[in-house]
């Protein structure tokens, strides 16, 4: 299961299910969509901000490059 502190693990699964998306063109509001999305993602849409999908864009980004 992860959660929206696991942004690293969001990170990577975003990249192994979407690599032909740049993460640098991504908005909050389809990033966030993507996440509550993925497969092994189960929180929900609770206790997500800004914060948050900043750190898993971040990540995101570092992790393709």
């Amino acid at each position: 299961m992860i959660c929206w502190t696991d942004s690293l693990e969001i990170a990577i699964s975003l990249s192994d299910k979407f690599p032909d998306i740049d993460p640098k063109t991504i908005n909050f509001v389809d990033l966030r969509e993507m996440v509550i999305n993925l497969d092994d993602f189960e929180e929900g849409q609770s206790k997500c901000g800004e914060r948050v999908l900043e750190a898993i864009q971040m990540n995101w980004i570092e992790e393709i490059e």
